[in-house]
């Protein structure tokens, strides 16, 4: 896989001026192939309309080609059927609608809940809230120096009062990948709800859930070269069809009278309201985009650049990387401190370089202070980076760090 050739697939890479980009913050989001931006643009010119009610001939065509997108994420996850593929608008809204549905249900006070110490804040705040609601209790399954999970610590937070663990599958921060596999079995075998967020492995590891044994896994469109605003939910059909709605009207009702409503089959009976039609479709090119790379050949593509960013980045003075140090155990992801210069003078200076880096806690802050840290640089690369941009970005750093060392202002 070269990431030179696979660059000109995306327009937005060849817009003059962008040339000498070095893209590093597709952990934030991904940029768009034109099958994708096409997709949505052909999409609101020729067949839009609204879905599920027409008879007519744009709604019917609209509503085929969103329900054949869901029949693609089914496929792409190895789902046991389209019932247990919920369109959401993020990943975000995925984790929230499960905390108000099967949280509100089945949490009581005294009950306990384990999220990692590694998590992003969408799978943190919503079960501390719900925690907060119910008087249950929040635990944190603890990172590791290196930034590893220990399944040890795990069994020893397990006890009895616990209900759920929802674990990252990708660190964002430190590029850690957690073997969700092993984790599952344990949960599993303790009877807790086992809960995966897939939104940073979604477009770089082959996911099979069923395989997994996960009862739900979250993805975003956005992260997964699709548009923002689409996201995924898989559930267990045995779970959704447990759970209450989270939103009401439109679609997801049977019918209705004064006294009463009926909600709709699943997995309608999650998707209140008109959605983002386009960008579902949109996102279908996406999957299809991706399926054709390859995610076996995507990741090989991945370790490569992790394994040279390791070696590269790694060895520049006064920098610190976080996260495992081996490129078998994390993906193409950098959070890095630079000794005495702030995350966002580096973001700024590495700007003026060329290089498009994120500054900031990247929403982790429980886990930016496990390593002392408010803030670090990240740098992360995808299917359209090459070693040469992890060498510019190297590069970058280093010149940014002797500017100010030296005082002299870019």
């Amino acid at each position: 896989m070269d990431g030179s050739i696979i660059k000109k697939d995306f327009p937005i890479f060849q817009q003059p001026g962008a040339a000498g980009v070095v893209f590093a913050d597709s952990t934030a989001s991904s940029q768009k192939p034109a099958v994708v931006i096409d997709t949505e643009a052909h999409v609101q010119r020729t067949t839009y309309a609204n879905i599920h009610r027409g008879v007519y001939k744009w709604s019917v065509d609209a509503t085929n080609q969103y329900e054949a997108a869901r029949e693609k994420v089914r496929a792409f996850l190895h789902a046991s059927g389209t019932e247990e593929i919920v369109w959401t608008r993020n990943a975000t809204e995925s984790l929230n609608l499960l905390a108000y549905t099967w949280g509100e249900q089945e949490i009581q006070e005294g009950d306990e809940i384990i999220v990692t110490e590694m998590e992003h804040h969408a799978n943190i705040v919503p079960w501390q809230q719900l925690a907060k609601r119910k008087k249950a209790v929040l635990t944190f399954w603890p990172v590791t120096d290196d930034g590893r999970l220990e399944l040890s610590a795990l069994h020893a937070l397990l006890t009895e009062r616990t209900k759920l663990v929802s674990m990252v599958h990708m660190s964002n921060t430190l590029g850690t990948v957690n073997d969700i596999h092993e984790a599952a079995k344990v949960v599993k075998a303790h009877g807790a709800l086992f809960i995966v967020d897939a939104a940073q492995s979604g477009a770089h590891i082959p996911i099979d859930v069923q395989e997994i044994g996960c009862d739900a896994l979250v993805m975003s469109s956005h992260k997964m070269c699709g548009p923002s605003g689409v996201g995924v939910l898989f559930a267990k059909k045995e779970l959704l069809k447990s759970i209450p709605p989270f939103l009401f009207g439109g679609d997801m009702i049977l019918s209705v009278t004064k006294e009463e409503s009926v909600w709709n089959d699943l997995p309608w009976k999650f998707e209140a309201g008109t959605p983002d039609i386009a960008g579902v479709i949109a996102f279908g090119a996406a999957i299809d985009y991706i399926e054709k790379l390859g995610r076996e050949e995507i990741w090989k593509h991945e370790q490569a650049l992790t394994t040279h960013g390791l070696e590269t980045l790694g060895l520049l003075a006064d920098v610190r990387i976080l996260g495992p140090h081996d490129a078998k155990n994390r993906g193409a992801v950098f959070s890095m401190h630079f000794e005495g210069l702030h995350p966002h003078d580096a973001g700024s200076m590495l700007d003026e370089q060329g290089v498009y880096v994120r500054a900031g806690h990247h929403c982790t802050q429980p886990l930016h202070e496990r390593f002392g840290l408010a803030a670090t640089t990240r740098a992360s690369f995808f299917i359209y980076n090459t070693k040469e941009d992890i060498d510019r970005t190297a590069e970058a750093i280093t010149k940014a760090l002797d500017i100010f060392k030296s005082g002299i202002t870019l």
